[in-house]
């Protein structure tokens, strides 16, 4: 079971967050549409959920390093054959990342690709005065200090360029260090810690930082999308998804503008076999969201929606009985599914099927039994989390299970009777 289908119906071309589905690309999204902007906002380099905070903290953490880098190089500073090219070199640094502050500080979170090549070609020039500072000394462990810090450096533009970019400069920098350490120290098991050492300064700082950076923005959008697909509980039985306005707005318009351009006569009549191509595809469309709107139910919406449930959810909802639940019946499955899937490790699927009723209502009652099965994969009993439990307690009474070595829960959900609304 992989993707998300739901019985009956196909998917929107795009989510909560916007990201399109399915084969459309870039090209074909109209540019004032929301995946249009969304797309446009996420492209933009610093531009993506705070992670500007981030950006700060590390630019801090380099001065903070390159503030211990100065204490070394006084410590070392009576050894050097000349001192000139080491402070060309930490001040070469310091003007570096002043300029990067300088630059967020007046133009925002952005660096465009000139900056960025003038960052890196500063970046390399301090390691190279660096080198050549120490290279008499033949122990470049022991005494790089300046160039050690290059690699702390890259973190100012951590947020600010594209991953593969930082992780590109962060390997070339600790091979051009390693290169320097096997070709003038003599490697000894004194001297290999401290090598050892300045090639791990040198790269993880960007690796931990991109890991910090790419976790962040995924816990953001989950976070966000979590919130946005939450808003379907107070939903009516059968609506318009979520991004249906927008999409009816544009065939509105453009069904008033033919209509204005028949009235007045820049479109003669009869209509030629284009335009009347046009007229049919926008009234089927107008025909189909209306009918849409009569048979999805908040539990579709809210499923392929989302870019979390959409790809781990499958809902089989032939009667339309999810939109019977009430509102805390609803907040309570969603919750437990959101629970049972958010596992990015094993990529755990779900899928859930309502009905048929097939219990007759007791004489008297106001209330239907809708059954509703969740069927799990790669999710094992021992591993969902009791919060899970409390979840599903509120949709109904239920029975849990192992179904191949998966969970499966089997839930009563009482709701009103829809004959007597």
């Amino acid at each position: 079971m992989s993707g998300s289908q739901v019985s009956g119906y196909s998917r929107p071309d795009e989510n909560t967050l916007g990201v399109i589905l399915g084969k459309r690309n870039r090209a074909g999204v109209p540019a004032g549409s929301t995946a249009g902007r969304a797309m446009r906002q996420a492209s933009a380099r610093g531009g993506s959920l705070g992670t500007g905070y981030l950006g700060v903290g590390a630019s801090v953490i380099a001065t903070v390093q390159a503030i211990y880098g100065l204490l070394a190089f006084a410590g070392h500073a009576a050894t050097y054959p000349s001192l000139l090219p080491v402070v060309v070199a930490w001040l070469l640094y310091a003007l570096t990342l002043v300029g990067v502050a300088v630059s967020i500080a007046a133009r925002g979170e952005r660096m465009s690709n000139l900056f960025f090549a003038a960052f890196l070609i500063m970046l390399a020039g301090v390691v190279a005065l660096d080198l050549v500072a120490i290279w008499p000394l033949h122990e470049i462990g022991g005494y790089a200090t300046a160039s050690a810090s290059a690699g702390f450096g890259l973190l100012a533009a951590l947020t600010l360029r594209r991953e593969w970019e930082i992780l590109v400069a962060a390997i070339v920098l600790g091979v051009v260090l390693t290169v320097a350490v096997v070709m003038t120290t003599p490697l000894t098991a004194e001297t290999i810690p401290a090598q050892l050492l300045l090639v791990a300064t040198s790269v993880m700082p960007a690796l931990v930082g991109l890991y910090i950076v790419r976790r962040f923005r995924r816990i953001v959008q989950l976070e966000l999308d979590r919130v946005l697909v939450q808003s379907t509980v107070s939903a009516p039985r059968f609506a318009v998804g979520m991004l249906a306005s927008e999409e009816l707005a544009r065939l509105d318009l453009a069904a008033e503008e033919l209509l204005d351009s028949v009235a007045m006569g820049r479109i003669r009549l009869p209509l030629t076999p284009r335009t009347a191509s046009v007229a049919a595809s926008l009234a089927t469309e107008l025909r189909l969201h209306l009918i849409e709107g009569r048979r999805e139910t908040w539990l579709y919406h809210a499923i392929t929606e989302s870019e979390q449930l959409g790809k781990s959810v499958t809902l089989v909802d032939r009667g339309s009985l999810a939109g019977l639940l009430a509102p805390q019946q609803r907040d309570g499955l969603l919750a437990a599914v959101w629970l049972l899937v958010n596992d990015q490790k094993s990529n755990p699927t779900a899928s859930l099927t309502l009905g048929p009723v097939t219990t007759a209502p007791e004489p008297g009652s106001r209330t239907i039994t809708v059954p509703l099965v969740i069927t799990t994969t790669a999710i094992s009993r021992n591993r969902v989390d009791p919060a899970t439990w409390d979840a599903i307690g509120k949709v109904g009474r239920f029975i849990d299970s192992t179904h191949n070595s998966s969970l499966r829960v089997e839930i009563e959900c009482r709701v009103n009777n829809p004959a007597d609304q």
